[in-house]
């Protein structure tokens, strides 16, 4: 068995408005819980306008308020973005509200450009990640020379996110689950893991390694199926190499057509009849998003449920935290209903 988590950076979905999305995002909690996933965390982004997971903490609350027993966390809070004191501080008020149900993942960047970075922090000064993490454990402990309430007193579990073997050290070195981001970088994710394992040291909240493995995963009905629904997931990484920040896309024919169609909108000369769509024109981006999206499952139950065998054969892991970016909604619960049923028996 395998735990199965979802991460959702509420993408809004061509013709929805920023409240549609979180609609949405509502609707898959909802289904979230009703199937029996481990956890729902909602990630943080600013100044994109395709993606309505700014104010994380509001997101939180919103859907911690529209169930009953689901677990919602932050994948993540990007700590150098804000006064770990305000984080204890609303964190701590979300605890209260509810009880034993509120996460917080704790990442280093700033899931944003600089200027933008900037303008969140104005000029503070931020600590380095693993001072952050300490403040703000200090003040759940009660141990910081100023205190945050209601967090004082209170058990918010933390967990690491991470996308480089920097972050697997500081993991294994407080003792602190790992979350790693493998759904948009994948690239040091066996190393990482390796050394988050094989370093850890347990602590009071976890006295063995648990390492959360980010993955882009779509089941249906075929492999032809799957596929075809993927090429959303296509353009949604194409937006992010491009910064085009285009709103979630239907489907389209195949990957192939998806390439086609941004060579013809972006990168084509206009002059010969040459087929520019053999040419090497559009090969650095179609590299990094095939880099970025290397850890996806998709296909049919069948295919996925090998996938997800061999994903495990190669790397130890204790939980998939699964990202869906099917733009049919009754789509994407049926996905993640198979996929629960996958992880149960894998």
């Amino acid at each position: 068995m395998t735990k199965l988590s979802i991460l959702n950076l509420v993408p809004i979905r061509e013709g929805q408005t920023a409240k549609q999305a979180v609609d949405s995002m509502v609707k898959l909690a909802k289904h979230a819980e009703k199937i029996g996933i481990e956890r729902y965390w909602i990630a943080e982004h600013h100044n994109m306008k395709n993606l309505a997971s700014s104010a994380t903490q509001l997101l939180i609350q919103h859907a911690l308020s529209h169930t009953e027993t689901l677990r919602v966390g932050s994948g993540g809070v990007m700590l150098p973005n804000h006064s770990p004191y305000i984080v204890a501080e609303q964190y701590g008020t979300l605890e209260t509200l509810y009880p034993n149900r509120v996460e917080l993942g704790l990442g280093r960047a700033p899931g944003t450009d600089m200027r933008t970075a900037t303008a969140l922090r104005r000029n503070a000064q931020s600590l380095p990640f693993p001072d952050e993490i300490s403040e703000l454990k200090g003040y759940f402990e009660g141990t910081n020379p100023v205190s945050a309430y209601p967090a004082q007193g209170l058990n918010v579990p933390f967990y690491i996110l991470g996308s480089s073997p920097e972050s697997a050290y500081l993991a294994a070195e407080r003792g602190l689950p790992y979350a790693f981001a493998s759904h948009f970088a994948p690239r040091f994710m066996d190393d990482a893991v390796r050394i988050y394992r094989s370093n850890f040291k347990p602590s009071k909240v976890l006295d063995k390694p648990y390492v959360i493995l980010g993955v882009n995963a779509i089941v249906a009905e075929t492999d032809q199926e799957a596929e075809q629904l993927a090429t959303t997931q296509t353009q949604f990484f194409l937006n992010v190499v491009t910064n085009a920040q285009n709103n979630l896309q239907p489907p389209v024919e195949s990957d192939e057509k998806v390439w086609e169609n941004f060579v013809k909108a972006e990168m084509v000369p206009h002059f010969g009849p040459v087929a520019f769509q053999q040419n090497a024109l559009y090969n650095q981006e179609k590299t990094v998003v095939s880099q970025m999206t290397a850890c996806s499952l998709i296909g049919s139950r069948e295919s996925v449920e090998q996938q997800l065998k061999t994903l495990k054969e190669r790397i130890e892991i204790d939980e998939i935290m699964a990202v869906s970016y099917i733009f049919d909604e009754q789509k994407q619960h049926q996905s993640y209903t198979w996929l629960k049923e996958i992880s149960d028996r894998v």
